[in-house]
């Protein structure tokens, strides 16, 4: 007996809708990218908004900012996964797990690739700005935990696919704040981070339902 298989990381009922939204982020960000490519000053939407080349919070604020970000940077993210994959585990929801680390890690990796293609800089030559890896990154943690929580809440299409969306916006524009008011990036620079996530993180969930699939449907290997 080969027991029930695991649930899908991306629920089916989610599937078309998460699936239009990758495809429209993804477009976002390839406006974005062809935009402000090459530029080192803010643009007008950024000017609108916000000064995000100074720094614009002051304490208790500037704490909270801080601590936002310290989230992003190599030591804060790695305890974030791992707390993540934990829970995750204890869930009983492997593929949810490996979703956490794929779906983040090829996030902030797609988000790094696109920072040395698109040339965008604040603060110097050698400060790449588009888009934001760290809103990226705890988008995709967002995504993640709301796609887990639909699958336990049993939640049907509408309601799972506001979840998830929601809990990624709250996520990112947390993120997105942090950055911009620390002046690490500029306001465009996060929204092009919260959409790589947008549009990798259900691409990489599909994925791996398809291989894990495969591969309970291929059972284990035959004892000679």
């Amino acid at each position: 007996m080969t027991g029930h298989p695991a649930p899908s990381v991306l629920p089916p009922s989610l599937r078309a809708r998460l699936g239009l939204v990758a495809a429209l982020a993804a477009l976002v960000v390839l406006a974005l990218a062809v935009l402000y490519a090459g530029h080192s000053r803010p643009g007008r939407v950024d000017s609108w908004l916000i000064k995000p080349t100074e720094d614009s919070v002051r304490p208790p604020w500037r704490r909270v900012a801080v601590t936002l970000d310290f989230l992003g940077e190599p030591a804060g993210s790695a305890m974030v996964v791992a707390a993540a994959v934990a829970g995750c585990l204890l869930l009983r929801r492997p593929r949810a797990a490996v979703l956490m680390v794929a779906g983040a890690g090829l996030a902030v990796g797609t988000a790094t690739l696109l920072k040395h293609l698109v040339g965008r800089t604040i603060h110097g030559a050698d400060n790449l700005s588009y888009p934001s890896g760290h809103t990226a990154f705890l988008t995709a943690l967002a995504f993640v935990a709301a796609l887990l929580a639909t699958d336990r809440l049993g939640l049907g299409r509408t309601a799972g696919t506001s979840l998830v969306l929601a809990a990624a916006l709250v996520a990112g524009a947390a993120m997105g704040w942090a950055e911009v008011a620390l002046g690490a990036h500029y306001p465009t620079d996060a929204l092009g981070g919260w959409c790589t996530a947008l549009a990798v993180v259900p691409a990489t969930a599909w994925l791996i339902d398809r291989i894990a699939d495969r591969l309970a449907d291929a059972g284990p290997p035959a004892r000679r």
